[in-house]
């Protein structure tokens, strides 16, 4: 009998979950929805039947889940999840909160897989998983020297709060999630400030890539930006190349790739967008060109969906991933 647990059900990203529950066939003997005491008692279908959401409580744990996906913040993951895996569980978790310890799996299923030195996986940041998947094939064929990104990030990916504050904007209102206007508007701010002098998404983006690559020696960095976009981000990668590489080679690397869709006709204006990307699985990417001001660098576009393969799609890849190496 398998149990599984989806913590933060009624949020953006728990909703996006149970969408993908049925996309790749999650079989599960019992489902459980579980939020805070504010969204509990919720009606939700999953699979096809109508579920109760539960509140998560201390004792939720000791329901022994085999499976436990989360999306509730690192603050309520930082406390439960640890509970929940000594209840024997696998924790999958969206957080930020376990990325980078050294003992915790991060993990894109196509590009690397769990070890489990502990049972907590965690999903990597949205704009890092597009941006490793565009990255891995050329990794894989001419390896990596150095690689800048400058991402375009979708309000969505503050939650119901951007989206309210791109809304609201529009018809003159005050920002209540960013520090500035998001409509009409683009920040180059995601995140807090670090002492040096880069934001804690920027950081990682840096960490996160050089980690799930296994390449601890990469020369990284990023600039994060957010636009005023619904849904899905964009980014912008600057790579070097450690084998010597044509342009056509680097385009040539990216197709017959099942979860990458390469656009990449400018002539005829064919180039992924966030429109294009959004409620699609796969990593867009496009604009590939040879940066003429430093040796063999190539300038990728990449789109995609940042509640989808930014988010709920990719735990449910790991619960995938997990439930087929059983």
């Amino acid at each position: 009998m398998v149990k599984v647990a989806i913590v933060g059900a009624t949020g953006v990203v728990g909703a996006k979950m149970i969408e993908m529950f049925e996309q790749y066939d999650i079989s599960a003997d019992e489902i459980t929805l579980l939020s805070s005491a504010r969204s509990a008692g919720k009606k939700l279908q999953v699979l096809g039947e109508e579920r109760t959401v539960e509140e998560l409580t201390e004792e939720t744990p000791k329901q022994n889940f085999d499976y436990v996906v989360m999306s509730a913040g690192g603050s309520t993951s930082k406390h439960f999840a640890p509970l929940f895996e000594e209840n024997g569980s696998i924790v999958i978790d969206n957080s930020s909160q376990w990325r980078m310890h050294e003992d915790i799996d991060l993990i894109v299923p196509e590009i690397n897989e769990p070890k489990l030195n502990r049972k907590i996986i965690a999903n990597p940041n949205c704009s890092t998983i597009q941006s490793v998947v565009a990255l891995k094939p050329l990794a894989d064929q001419f390896g990596l020297k150095r690689v800048n990104y400058t991402t375009y990030q979708a309000v969505s990916g503050s939650g119901a709060g951007g989206l309210r504050d791109l809304e609201e904007g529009a018809k003159g209102n005050e920002p209540t999630t960013y520090p500035h206007p998001i409509h009409d508007n683009v920040l180059p701010h995601i995140d807090v400030f670090l002492e040096n002098g880069y934001t804690k998404e920027e950081q990682k983006m840096i960490d996160e890539t050089q980690k799930i690559l296994d390449l601890p020696e990469l020369p990284v960095s990023a600039t994060c930006v957010r636009v005023p976009v619904s849904n899905s981000h964009s980014v912008h990668i600057n790579v070097t190349l450690d084998k010597q590489a044509t342009e056509e080679e680097v385009r040539n690397a990216f197709k017959n790739i099942p979860h990458i869709k390469l656009m990449d006709d400018p002539q005829n204006n064919e180039y992924p967008t966030p429109l294009e990307a959004t409620g699609k699985p796969e990593v867009f990417v496009g604009r590939i060109r040879k940066d003429n001001s430093l040796e063999n660098t190539f300038h990728v576009w990449c789109a995609a969906d940042n509640l989808l393969k930014g988010a709920a799609q990719n735990s449910v890849q790991i619960l995938k991933q997990m439930m087929e190496r059983k």
